[in-house]
């Protein structure tokens, strides 16, 4: 049993140092925060060819090492991806400020006036496995929004995380945002050692299994906001489009099968299942599409056996679950007792049987006739994304700026006190006021 050993001094000194780094990125204007995010965007194209060359080193080392498939397809940061990174963050910087918000505004009494106003929650730590980019998102939703960060990366992605922490860092020099607000954790001792930070650290965030995510839960007593697996379903309903329904199909299972919102198991009303599969098997194979279904599915043409593991299983490659139900209802049994509440889709031109769906299916996605794979951060227009959150309390789904705030209650008063109301001397009024 893996045990949380305590921090270490120099790891106190770093979470300290970014604790206080914080509290001034707090007090800075949304403008500034914009201009720390164009600024270590600028340094990442600086610094662009030794990222790439520090992943191809991570990419060489990892090959060798026989890292999975899926695994290598996350890990890669070619230019392409890191242009794209890069523009991710100006997005980010370009979205509207969400510090210094009023969520509320009320007259208690005369003279006595209440509000809610969004702040910082202060410091996050994030581990993740396998994503550089991951640090490119964190970093800038974390500054955007005025919170220190704490990254512990997978140890495949070492050379480039660290590549990638050196620009941003150099780009928030030439900021009104300290450098010391961001920092990068690198060993497995470090990342144990992060669940012990209470008082310092103000909410974790892990990217990865299901046995990550539960062994932070279960050794810290910093609040934790996370997913693990994300085992999406398409539901093929009854009056589905059948050309539709296939396109969507394969779009959710290739476009990027290494993805947490890819589709995993394809749900297929009995009804439609003969001709949907007609036209789906022959274009899941020339996709490159593995088909496991069950024996309704396998006697229309599905070539392989699922077992009752597939069901549960996250293959984040070109492998596919295909079961036949009689109804929608059994269908959505089969997502209750199988899905991660993450991303469920239904196929249908009826109406009322994807309102039904949609109102029915408690996962942090629900979607009528488009692909799982828009479950995103940057394609809800959020800019990036922090993780995605598949609780249900919020934040849910992908976590962007909003997730990353939190509020506080700001009273003004001019010598009011308690008793006054207590005996009846003052009463409230409980007048709301303009939010602008």
């Amino acid at each position: 049993m893996t045990s949380v050993p305590e921090p270490s001094p120099e790891l106190l000194q770093r979470a300290g140092a970014v604790r206080l780094a914080a509290v001034d990125l707090g007090q800075t204007t949304g403008s500034q925060r914009a201009q720390a995010l164009h600024a270590m965007a600028d340094a990442l194209e600086r610094h662009a060819d030794a990222i790439v060359a520090a992943n191809q080193e991570d990419l060489s080392r990892s090959a060798e090492a026989g890292l999975a498939s899926a695994l290598m397809a996350r890990l890669k940061l070619d230019a392409a991806k890191l242009s794209g990174a890069i523009d991710g963050v100006r997005k980010v910087a370009d979205l509207a400020d969400p510090l210094g918000q009023r969520q509320l505004h009320r007259e208690l009494d005369q003279g006595l006036v209440l509000e809610r106003i969004s702040v910082p929650v202060g410091v996050v730590g994030v581990i993740f496995e396998a994503r550089p980019d991951a640090v490119v998102q964190i970093a800038s939703l974390a500054i955007r929004s005025g919170n220190g960060a704490i990254l512990k990366g997978g140890s495949e992605a070492r050379c480039t995380n660290e590549a990638v922490m050196h620009a941003l860092k150099d780009g928030l020099v030439s900021s009104a945002v300290s450098p010391e607000a961001l920092t990068l954790l690198t060993t497995r001792q470090e990342s144990l050692a992060l669940l012990r930070l209470d008082g310092l650290v103000d909410l974790i965030i892990p990217r990865g299994s299901n046995e990550l995510v539960q062994f932070i839960q279960d050794n810290t007593r910093i609040p934790v906001l996370g997913h693990a697996d994300g085992i999406c379903h398409l539901f093929v309903d009854a009056a589905a489009d059948l050309g539709k329904a296939v396109t969507i199909a394969i779009d959710s299972k290739t476009q990027y099968p290494a993805a947490c919102n890819a589709v995993e198991t394809l749900l297929i009303h009995r009804t439609v299942a003969q001709a949907f599969l007609a036209l789906a098997c022959p274009a899941f194979a020339d996709a490159g599409v593995s088909l496991r279904g069950d024996p309704a599915s396998q006697a229309l043409g599905v070539p392989s056996p699922a077992t009752d593991e597939d069901w549960s299983t996250e293959y984040l490659d070109l492998i596919l679950a295909v079961r036949v139900v009689d109804s929608m209802a059994e269908a959505m049994d089969h997502i209750r007792r199988y899905g991660s509440r993450h991303t469920e889709v239904i196929v249908t031109e009826d109406q009322a049987a994807a309102t039904r769906f949609l109102a029915a299916v408690d996962s942090a996605g629900v979607y009528h006739n488009c692909s799982s794979r828009f479950a995103d951060g940057f394609r809800y227009g959020f800019g990036a994304e922090v993780g995605i959150s598949t609780q249900t309390l919020p934040p849910r789904g992908p976590v962007g700026l909003d997730g990353l705030v939190t509020y506080r209650y700001v009273l003004r008063g001019d010598g009011h006190i308690a008793a006054d109301f207590a005996s009846g001397k003052r009463q409230f009024s409980h007048r709301d006021l303009p939010l602008g």
